[in-house]
């Protein structure tokens, strides 16, 4: 049989795997950071009818531009993060992974490099060697946060062209304070212009503020954000970016021609005007986060804090043993490689406590010890 490596691949492929959680089939899935609660009956009927308008022009090419939907987008951005965006500043593509893909399509690529913190978004390294650019793996400190310092002397030392900042950060939930993504930048312009972008897929679940404002007046700032968590959206795939208009004119050099669907567009303008109903989930999953984070530590757990709808928990003598004797309680988290840590998806109150249950039946044979560390 032949293998991947088999094939004549690029170099910097070989020996990676594609990104992927387990899809098991259990009671309780909570592994893939999915938001736990259905679209709305009222807002089904409302993409029906979005949807029935847009097949009617099917024989026809989409807005090449999608200009109704990045209107919306900025209207949506404008009044939720505090900081005025206009249509000029936003794009959107399939999901917050083709922003990802077309930002280092057009500012990275071969003989460039990006750089990101791990443990971070896997899919940062993933689409770089995709993309033919350099991947640098930058340091964090021990609880997770970025090493400011360290961070800062490594792009100096690197000179990436690419920065990536994921706030809040998966696996970990940790959320990136303003004054370190400005040190960032500003250790990004020193040599010669270098793009950095935060990743804010999780952004309406965090206790911080958007970091949305810093865009204003940093021309190689981007924030890219997804409709697939807040919205309940995975299904969709639409992911958008804010920057400054040069960057929105740029990503267009490396569009596929007409890359939104109608239908696409339809859908992610119905889920927009049900903003306030869908928000009203996120309120719901940011308790529920803190109730299972509270849980876990009042079982014995260390938790990191978080900002995300998701939880990373530990600490493990064998994180996989752990994984799997979550599993035999019918329960599926995910294993991220991270050692001595699990992360845990925030779900529905029925979901958490099944959750809670089996971490607490697994703890005694599972954690590591204060001492052990």
């Amino acid at each position: 049989m032949t293998r991947i490596d088999d094939l004549p691949i690029r170099d910097e492929l070989r020996g990676h795997s594609p990104y992927g959680a387990p899809q098991l089939d259990v009671p309780v899935r909570l592994n893939t950071n999915e938001n736990p609660y259905p679209l709305p009956e009222a807002l089904v009927a409302r993409i029906a009818e979005r949807v029935a308008e847009a097949a009617r022009g099917l024989n026809r090419y989409p807005d090449r531009d999608a200009v109704e939907l990045r209107t919306a987008l900025a209207a949506y951005l404008t009044r939720t993060a505090g900081h005025p965006v206009g249509l000029a500043q936003v794009w959107a593509a399939n999901g917050s992974n083709e922003i990802i893909q077309q930002l280092l399509q057009t500012f990275g690529g071969p003989g460039r490099s990006a750089i990101g913190f791990e443990p971070s978004y896997s899919m940062h390294a993933l689409i770089s060697r995709g993309t033919g650019t350099g991947w640098i793996s930058g340091p964090r400190n021990p609880d997770f946060t970025i090493d400011v310092s360290a961070a800062v002397r490594e792009i100096a030392e690197r000179r990436p062209e690419v920065v990536f900042v994921c706030s809040p950060n998966n696996p970990t939930g940790t959320a990136v304070a303003a004054e370190t993504v400005l040190a960032l930048y500003e250790a990004a312009q020193a040599a010669r212009p270098s793009l950095v972008v935060v990743d804010e897929a999780y952004g309406e679940f965090s206790h911080q503020p958007s970091l949305l404002p810093l865009v204003e007046g940093r021309p190689h700032l981007v924030l890219t954000r997804t409709m697939s968590k807040a919205f309940g959206a995975a299904g969709l795939r639409l992911g958008y970016l804010a920057a400054d208009p040069a960057v929105v004119d740029a990503v267009q050099l490396v569009r596929l021609p007409y890359h939104l669907s109608a239908v696409t567009q339809a859908t992610a303008l119905a889920a927009l005007e049900y903003t306030d109903t869908l928000l009203g989930y996120v309120d719901q999953l940011k308790a529920e986060r803190d109730r299972v984070v509270d849980g876990l530590r009042a079982t014995g757990y260390d938790v990191v804090d978080s900002d995300g709808n998701f939880v990373q928990f530990g600490r493990f003598a064998d994180s996989h043993a752990a994984w799997e004797a979550v599993l035999a309680h019918g329960v599926l988290v995910r294993d991220n490689g991270v050692p001595g840590w699990l992360r845990v998806s925030v779900g529905t109150p029925a979901e958490n406590d099944a959750f809670l249950d089996a971490a607490r039946a697994v703890f005694k044979d599972h954690s590591t010890t204060e001492e052990q560390v």
